[in-house]
């Protein structure tokens, strides 16, 4: 019967019994040619504590897997994994005790995460990106606030594009794709409050296409500068200015006073109305979008808007 000594072994921070029993030489062959030495027989007679010989460190391997398989080195493979944490750009801390795929990074805002490993392999490959989920949620809870929502949590039915919300003015709780929020394209289900009645704008855009080209974008947005950042653009490398933005009563009235725009526009300059294939790509939109030589013409058009609107408003 094998016997544990009073000495042991240190491994990963585990102490372990050696086992006083013979290590043969077929073993150590195998060892060998593995790119291991065996330094003891470890826990019990079916363990072996190996010495790797690329980084000095100790591990502990079954004698099966010796025998029929490569044993991997576990500093190697952490070595390997600080390596690619740092490729990625943040850093491995520790293993997950409760997943081998698992391990703990600090990302590069400071926040502790538990990511798959293999993920982190495709990260300092460049194949994905990596985002923090803590701030991603301050993020999106700021998003809700600057428009008068509160961020309650993830969505209670499961849609990965789907947040709860509360209203902060009525206390109604309920279900918004976060697409609408960033946009502020939803009514609330309480008070009744939405975006058709809610003020609005007309705005103008001025934006130079990759060919060269200037072109000018008319339309209304409860939001324009959302508008401009998270929807018009395809490119979002292009180089856009906001030319002029009317404020209007409410959304329905903005629609209304854009649609007399556009048939206006497009009746008295029909040459001015740009190809969809012009800015295919670039721009998400297919209609109205002009030339940039109408701008004068559409500014005074916005200015009569404007007047009528400021006299409604008197």
């Amino acid at each position: 019967m094998p016997h544990a000594h009073d000495n042991s072994i240190i491994i990963a921070g585990e102490a372990l019994p050696v086992i006083d029993m013979p290590i043969h030489a077929r073993w150590r062959d195998a060892a060998d040619r593995r790119g291991f030495d065996i330094t003891a027989r470890v826990a019990d007679r079916y363990a072996l504590a190996l010495t790797c010989r690329q980084c000095g460190e100790l591990s502990r391997t079954r004698l099966f897997v010796l025998m029929n398989h490569q044993p991997r080195c576990s500093h190697c493979i952490e070595t390997a994994w600080r390596q690619e944490a740092e490729n990625a750009g943040i850093a491995f801390l520790r293993r997950d005790p409760d997943s081998r795929v698992y391990a703990w990074y600090r990302l590069l805002c400071g926040h502790e995460a538990r990511r798959q490993i293999g993920l982190i392999t495709r990260v300092a490959a460049g194949e994905t990106g990596l985002r923090c989920a803590t701030c991603h949620e301050a993020v999106e809870a700021a998003e809700a606030q600057a428009v008068g929502w509160e961020l309650v949590g993830p969505d209670p039915e499961g849609d990965t594009n789907y947040r709860e919300y509360r209203h902060v003015s009525c206390g109604h709780r309920q279900r918004i794709a976060r697409g609408n929020v960033k946009t502020q394209r939803f009514d609330c289900g309480g008070c009744g409050v939405t975006w058709v009645s809610a003020p609005s704008f007309i705005y103008l855009f001025r934006v130079l296409l990759p060919n060269g080209m200037r072109v000018l974008k008319l339309g209304f947005s409860k939001n324009p500068g959302s508008r401009l950042q998270h929807q018009l653009l395809g490119d979002r490398d292009l180089a856009c200015h906001v030319l002029r933005v009317v404020a209007m009563p409410s959304g329905h009235d903005a629609i209304r006073a854009e649609k007399r725009l556009h048939a206006n526009l497009r009746r008295r300059f029909p040459e001015a109305v740009i190809d969809a294939t012009d800015f295919a790509g670039a721009l998400t939109v297919v209609t109205e979008v002009y030339a940039e030589w109408l701008e004068a013409e559409i500014q005074q058009l916005l200015d009569g808007i404007e007047g009528d609107s400021d006299d409604e408003g008197a």
